[in-house]
């Protein structure tokens, strides 16, 4: 109660049967399809794959990035965007797990009110009940200022509360664990198989909530063990693992997950605790929603910043020439940076691993089309940066700011080249 009150769990009897059917026939149909897929992520420099198979299906043009990998989503349908899916069933499991997110969001803003409204009533009863005369007037004009507040910041918690539980997309997985030759056995309280090691999420809204619907193939050769003398958690069932951050004094908790079963991990309680995925026996799927922050992580975000970098270069009416606008080390340091994050974040990780997404869609094919002539356009940019700074009429000391800011891009944009072509 005092170390996960933040972790709730419903059991799958409280979600409607109707969105059970949808969303486990979708979880079917990708992994019929064949859209599960080992990311490639790099850990301290090395690349490994990841023992559970993924796949990113969201709000069009957004993307998530854990362990130095970008995923970009297959789009959910929705009516202001055109996309194709390769087949009909691609398309329904994608509808399907968007309705799961809409109903996702709901169950989490309720339990968050529900939170909130447990939170007061105990700063209520603990106003009560400390009668120390010296607080007392203290206490009663903080309680009368609270209520008289209150009205006023509900629009404002209002905003907040969405900002923090509108899921932008969710991480699908998928593992059957009798295929893999070697788990790591969990190292602090002896819970056994991870198929997820102990870890925060990465690259979310601050504060915001996650959202986890889990279905194991069970069946009947592999049941919960009913036996009393069992200690620990029973093996043949999946089960999602909590523990304070940085404290192994704290007991760590281990949740059996069954079909359908829900857990919301609210608030901070991601930052504030780590989780891991505890292996059973039988294949199990699970879709994970999070708020992505999207701040520079949108489709909009990069080509947006392209057509500033772009504000630089001007063509000559006539000879329809190309120039640059300006050479203050300043704005070329700002389009170099642009360039850098054009081809390392955008471009070279669609084409290292996004590629093989064309099994569920082909709506990203045009977009890195458009970032690929962007990009054709800033690799002019540099050489035109770089026959400015060898003409001597440039003014020293502009000419040396510009060329040691400049300098450092294009080093960082040679290591970087080299790292991805070695993989």
């Amino acid at each position: 109660k005092t170390k996960y009150s933040k972790l709730i769990f419903r059991k799958s009897d409280a979600v409607p049967e109707e969105l059970h059917q949808m969303v486990q026939e979708s979880f079917l149909a990708l992994r019929e399809h064949n859209c599960f897929f080992q990311d490639l992520v790099r850990i301290k420099g090395k690349d490994f794959l990841t023992p559970v198979s993924r796949i990113l299906v969201g709000n069009p043009g957004c993307t998530y990035k854990y362990l130095n990998t970008r995923l970009f989503t297959v789009p959910w349908p929705t009516g202001s965007h055109d996309i194709k899916y390769c087949s009909p069933q691609i398309h329904d499991a994608c509808k399907a797990l968007m309705r799961l997110n809409d109903y996702l969001h709901i169950e989490t803003v309720k339990a968050l009110q529900v939170q909130n409204l447990l939170d007061n009533k105990q700063i209520q009863d603990t106003t009560v009940t400390d009668r120390k005369q010296s607080f007392a007037t203290s206490l009663t004009e903080q309680g009368s200022v609270s209520e008289d507040q209150s009205s006023v910041c509900v629009p404002e918690d209002d905003r907040s509360l969405k900002n923090r539980t509108s899921y932008n997309l969710t991480l699908l997985n998928y593992m059957d664990p009798l295929q893999m030759l070697y788990l790591k056995q969990e190292p602090y309280f002896g819970m056994g198989n991870m198929a997820v090691s102990w870890h925060h999420d990465e690259n979310l809204v601050e504060r915001s909530a996650v959202a986890v619907y889990s279905y194991s193939c069970e069946d009947s050769s592999v049941q919960e063990s009913n036996e009393q003398e069992l200690k620990g958690r029973d093996p043949a069932v999946w089960h999602v693992g909590l523990k304070v951050a940085w404290d192994i004094e704290t007991p760590g908790l281990a949740v059996p997950l069954h079909q359908g079963d829900i857990y919301l991990m609210l608030d901070d309680l991601n930052m504030t605790h780590q989780h891991c995925v505890l292996a059973g026996l039988s294949p199990r799927f699970s879709s994970t929603h999070r708020v992505a922050d999207s701040s520079r992580g949108t489709l909009e975000y990069i080509l947006g910043q392209c057509e500033l970098a772009l504000q630089n270069l001007q063509t000559d009416s006539d000879s329809m020439a190309l120039s640059l606008k300006s050479l203050e080390a300043a704005v070329v340091k700002q389009v170099e940076e642009i360039h850098n994050e054009v081809e390392f974040e955008w471009l070279r990780q669609f084409w290292f691993q996004g590629k093989r997404y064309l099994k569920c869609t082909d709506w990203w094919l045009k977009p890195m089309a458009k970032l690929e002539e962007f990009w054709r356009k800033l690799e002019i940019m540099t050489s035109l940066v770089l026959s400015e700074v060898r003409k001597e009429q440039q003014i020293e000391e502009q000419r040396n700011e510009t060329i040691s800011c400049f300098l450092l891009l294009l080093k960082e944009r040679q290591k970087l080249r080299k790292e991805w072509t070695a993989r």
